[in-house]
């Protein structure tokens, strides 16, 4: 029995090389090959797979730069590149690097406490210049180990679901690892750091020639107005301890304070100063003429939202800068009002507005939008004309009358005590010709709250930033007012003016300034149309 068996087993031993032969030969055959094929088809499927999911999962990594919070974004790509998202200007897009990773920076809102103490240590902000590049490279840094992580998981995952296996599902995450590190590595040793000084522009920037075309000089300014921000903050918080020694040493317990801005054009300059005139004179109401923004786009609405930090009511028309989506986007603030040919009643005063009858946001056009040819006299007497109607038909005396270009004026004379208005980006203060048997009107041009946004930075001397506030006494008459003028950027020097009106029930004492009006045609066409001088800038 027992050498049965061992002679069977001698018999499987000398017969085992043509099982291996066998074997072999199976491996050879076509659809052995073709099954094999597949196998290595889905493993580098599934591995690009976890690689774009794992990417676009993980791919990004929140950073700080300077003052500023950013995203950092990695997605695959075949030609690689560098996006810079700046809301609501547009975008910077740089060819930085080869390789099939793309990367987006998107610059987000500036931090409080770090803006703050940029604010208090001057030197902090040459520190937070130079670190920014570090700062950079930080967050690359990090978001390239965390897409590592991200693809590597992603790919050991799905390739578990799909294989079912150990060693394909190891094989998979292997070969993720070795694609993504190797890309980044491309991408890293390609890298142009002079990209960044030939950028193309996207958005708003691609229709501001002014940045544009002279963008170096513009952040040359910008770097002097930094260094100088401190300063301008620090006299400006001073203003207020100025306000004892200006000849009305404290307006009344009744007074009612009004600051009126206008033409903010983009500024973020000037919602900090708005910011720190409200909290010093303990502004009761703000009142803005128009131009809040350049283009009236959608990118620029997220702009006002700082309207909403102020707590105060904040009255609002639209100038030939803004758009209907601009004014709803101020209307969603929970203190703002916006007036269009209407009438409101805040804090006592009684308010009419209306805004610009046109829509121009070509930079390359004078402050005058459409330039004041008759046609866009007939418009903006228009608006000055509907206006005056609305206000007759009011059940409460107006106050104050808003209009944002000041040749609409003419119509509302006699009509209120005040008209104000902006567009010239320069302050003057006249009175409008008086109508018989009716009380006289002042008219009050504001210059630029944002000191014409970016285009102040154009001539050698940058356009000053300018306020007033408004002192009405409790018979809603305007009894003083201060001018408030901040030197453009590079500029540092505040000055405050103040005015006192002896006779509030006539008004101040001011040049008297005609502004267009109507030929004598009761249907006037462009032909008929007078045109008499108007301030400008």
């Amino acid at each position: 029995m027992d050498g049965h068996e061992n002679e069977q087993h001698r018999t499987g031993d000398e017969t085992s090389p043509e099982r291996g032969r066998a074997r072999r030969l199976t491996a050879w055959r076509p659809g052995h090959r073709l099954r094999r094929l597949g196998v290595v088809l889905a493993l580098l499927a599934v591995t690009l797979g976890g690689i774009v999911i794992g990417t676009y999962a993980g791919g990004h990594v929140g950073t700080d730069i300077g003052p500023f919070r950013a995203e950092l974004k990695l997605s695959p790509s075949l030609s690689g590149g560098t996006t810079v998202d700046i809301p609501p200007l547009g975008a910077l897009l740089l060819d930085s690097h080869d390789g099939p990773a793309y990367l987006t920076v998107e610059v987000g809102s500036l931090d409080q406490g770090r803006t703050e103490a940029l604010i208090d240590d001057p030197a902090s902000i040459s520190r937070a210049s130079q670190s920014a590049v570090q700062d950079v490279r930080d967050g690359v840094m990090r978001l390239g180990l965390r897409t590592l992580a991200s693809v590597v998981l992603a790919t050991l995952l799905l390739a578990a679901l799909v294989f079912r296996d150990v060693r394909r599902t190891a094989w998979a995450g292997g070969l993720a690892l070795v694609v993504t590190a190797g890309s980044l590595g491309m991408a890293a040793s390609t890298l142009r750091p002079q990209a960044i000084e030939e950028p193309r522009y996207e958005g708003l920037l691609v229709n501001a020639p002014a940045i544009v075309g002279d963008a170096r000089r513009i952040a040359n300014d910008y770097t002097k107005y930094a260094e100088q921000l401190q300063r301008l903050v620090g006299n400006v918080s001073k203003l207020y301890t100025t306000v004892s020694a200006l000849p009305v040493v404290q307006p009344s317990p009744g007074t009612t304070r009004v600051l009126h801005v206008s033409d903010i054009h983009l500024n973020p300059t000037g919602w900090q100063l708005i910011r720190t005139v409200v909290e010093q004179f303990g502004i009761d109401v703000v009142v803005d003429t128009g131009d809040m923004t350049d283009w009236g786009s959608e990118p620029e609405a997220s702009f006002v939202g700082s309207i909403g930090l102020l707590k105060k009511p904040y009255v609002f028309i639209r100038g030939n800068h803004d758009s209907p989506r601009t004014a709803a986007a101020v209307a969603q603030q929970p203190n703002a009002i916006v007036l269009n040919n209407s009438v409101t009643t805040v804090s006592g005063l009684t308010i009419a507005g209306i805004g610009d009858p046109r829509f121009t946001p070509d930079k390359e056009t004078s402050p005058a939008g459409s330039g004041l040819t008759s046609a866009v006299a007939d418009q903006v007497i228009g608006a000055g004309e509907q206006l005056a109607a609305t206000i007759d038909k009011s059940p409460r005396k107006v106050d104050i009358a808003l209009i944002h270009d000041p040749a609409s004026a003419g119509p509302l004379s006699g009509d209120c005590p005040l008209v104000l208005s902006g567009h010239t980006h320069s302050r003057q203060v006249s009175k409008l010709p008086q109508v018989e048997g009716k009380q006289p009107t002042t008219l009050m041009v504001q210059g630029s709250t944002g000191g014409a946004g970016l285009r102040g930075l154009e001539g050698e001397k940058p356009t000053p930033l300018t306020m007033t506030v408004l002192y009405f006494d409790q018979q809603k008459l305007l009894q003083a007012y201060d001018e408030i003028t901040v030197g453009g950027t590079g500029q540092s020097q505040v000055n405050l003016e103040r005015h006192v009106i002896r006779d509030p029930a006539k008004g101040d004492q001011v040049p008297v300034t005609p502004t267009p009006t109507r030929g004598p045609s009761e249907s006037p066409s462009p032909g008929t149309t007078t045109l008499s001088p108007t301030p400008t800038s």
